[in-house]
């Protein structure tokens, strides 16, 4: 042992071998751009000292970290080495040279547009010490991190660019991937799920909800702070955090920084900070006075009797307590009554007796129920599970207008006077046939009366956002491919919603569903076009404007708007479910008090 070698060992210090006579260390092979320049060679003899193993799941293996660091900010000093479905036989502190070869590892596929992870594989290495002190993590926080997210490549890739990690917080990230972060006293955004995840938010002051979320309310700012964690520990002794929306990692929370396609960068833990619980509570709206109508709109999460029954009697008492009972209730994804078994079954009454019997149950009113079924397999969703949108209403406080003739091919319009507006079918499909429907629910309208008025009420389950590429795609801005469709579905709506308009123009008109789509998205825009329709949300206070939690971001995808016969509506979203660990469904509910 050398001189040096002794000396440094006796005072605690990390010995990291040296580079082979290639000199390659990490941080060439990570480079100055998101590919590494050594891809596809294979590299001999690189050092490091292990910082955490994975060691569970089909994509284990262990980071290294270089403790001598070059003076590049854009070159990352973190590496994974990928063994696959085999537990690496190695210990946090071990100093290593690692021999494989350099690959970029697109989570979810290279074609979903992610970023890409820069990994060793088919790796072999020499532990030559242990016990080494580990890095200092990079602390994660409002000083570090850009307030801008990527460069604008009018779609391209950024692979190609240098980063630049002062300017662009998604260039940050990718100059830190593989090495030790930290984040100190940290709010949760998103609450732990079933994958033991959480988000985080590592600038307390920036974006914040009404009830300690992070606002997404433009494409333009996808809140560069959020981090989602994941542990390293093992779930039997260190048991993942149940986390809320408002709750608090107090202390530090550390690891290697990882990517993956269900929320991009990822910090994962080998410490978890304590669970300071906050104050977050579900919410119960006021109830309608007795010349108000409510209006609710409910996605109840892929809903059928195969659920436990504690779901719905969960679903229930939110309607009956927390939401006062709505006269109306728009329900999306109402399952067939065998759920996802695809065997032609399209019927839902079985579900929807389940439901209703809850409801009752919890003391609420004998709801009854108005729905089409789809021709089978036709409406996307879950597979066999053939949703489709359903309004529950109270008999006892309003009356629903039966008009035969409406089925699932069978398209709805608009006849009667200014002063008898009426429908063709009710309840009825709005334009069922055309393509903006493929594999997506169609709208389902019916008429009601309530005090002796007409009103009419649509709900609505545009398509999803599937396929769109991430907010932290490596093609900046993502493209969002499923919007034309949503686009299309909502000028069809909107066309029917003005012929409504052209035949009575004071009539009373609720569109209520979820539209998977935000406040300012062109969706949007095409549904309220030429003033037939108010998106409520807009009327709220700002830090209130959302009803779902998605990878940290507090966002809007469920809407009700009303006609412009329908003035001072008093509109409020009720949060039981985006914000908590513990959901009935993965959507908040709404409701509108209107006086037709």
């Amino acid at each position: 042992m050398a001189l040096a070698t002794a000396v440094a060992l006796a005072a605690g210090l990390t010995v990291c071998p040296p580079a082979t006579a290639a000199g390659v260390r990490i941080h060439d092979v990570q480079g100055t751009t998101r590919l590494s320049p050594l891809a596809g060679t294979t590299v001999s003899e690189v050092p490091g000292v292990v910082t955490a193993v994975r060691s569970f799941g089909s994509s284990r293996g262990f980071w290294i970290q270089d403790p001598a660091p070059d003076d590049d900010p854009a070159t990352s000093e973190g590496l994974f080495v990928f063994t696959g479905s085999t537990t690496p036989k190695l210990s946090v502190g071990d100093a290593v040279l690692v021999s494989g070869r350099v690959s970029e590892y697109y989570p979810g596929g290279a074609s979903a547009g992610g970023q890409s992870l820069t990994e060793l594989s088919g790796a072999t290495w020499t532990v030559t010490s242990s016990g080494n002190p580990l890095p200092a993590a990079a602390p994660v926080n409002a000083a570090t991190l850009p307030a801008r997210w990527a460069p604008d490549t009018g779609g391209g890739s950024l692979e190609p660019l240098p980063l630049r990690p002062a300017r662009y917080a998604l260039d940050r990230y990718e100059s830190l991937e593989g090495m030790r972060v930290a984040v100190s006293d940290a709010p949760v955004v998103g609450p732990s799920n079933t994958y033991h995840e959480l988000w985080v938010t590592a600038d307390p002051a920036r974006h914040r909800t009404a009830r300690g979320g992070v606002l997404y309310d433009s494409y333009r700012d996808p809140n560069a702070a959020r981090l989602k964690v994941t542990s390293l520990l093992p779930l039997a002794t260190d048991p993942f955090p149940t986390a809320n929306v408002g709750d608090e990692l107090t202390g530090t929370t550390s690891g290697p920084l990882d990517y993956d396609s269900f929320g991009g960068y990822t910090l994962a833990a080998t410490a978890v900070g304590g669970l300071a619980h906050g104050t977050t509570a579900p919410e119960v709206t006021r109830p309608a006075a007795a010349d108000q109508l409510s209006v609710a709109t409910y996605n109840v999460e892929n809903l059928s009797p195969k659920n436990p029954q504690a779901k719905f009697d969960r679903l229930a008492s939110a309607l009956v307590t927390n939401l006062a009972s709505p006269d109306i209730v728009s329900l999306e994804e109402v399952q067939d009554d065998d759920g996802a078994t695809d065997d032609g079954v399209v019927g839902a009454g079985a579900t929807l007796t389940k439901l209703t019997d809850a409801i009752a149950a919890a003391g609420g009113p004998a709801y009854r129920w108005r729905s089409i079924d789809p021709v089978d397999d036709s409406d996307g969703g879950e597979p066999g599970g053939n949703i489709r949108n359903v309004f529950l209403y109270n008999p006892e406080r309003v009356s629903f207008t039966d008009v035969p003739g409406g089925t699932a091919t069978t398209g709805v319009s608009v006849t009667g006077t200014a002063k008898a507006p009426a429908l063709t079918a009710s309840p009825g499909r709005i334009a069922p046939t055309d393509a903006a429907w493929k594999d997506s629910r169609k709208p389902l309208v019916g008429q009601f009366s309530f005090r002796g008025k007409p009103v009419f009420v649509v709900a609505c389950h545009f398509n999803s956002k599937g396929g769109d590429q991430g907010l932290d795609s490596r093609f900046q801005p993502p493209a969002r491919s499923s919007e034309t469709q949503r686009v299309a579905q909502a000028r069809l709506v909107n066309g029917f919603v003005r012929r409504l308009l052209d035949v009575s123009p004071k009539a009373d008109m609720v569109v209520a569903g979820d539209l998977n789509d935000y406040q300012f998205s062109p969706a949007l825009g095409a549904l309220t076009a030429g003033g037939a329709l108010t998106d409520l949300v807009r009327k709220l206070p700002r830090d209130e404007r959302y009803g779902y939690v998605y990878n940290g971001n507090s966002q809007v995808l469920d809407h009700i708007l009303t006609g412009p016969g329908l003035h001072h509506p008093d509109y409020d979203i009720v949060h039981v479910n985006a914000e908590f660990a513990d959901q009935a469904s993965d959507h908040d509910p709404q409701v509108v008090r209107v006086r037709p």
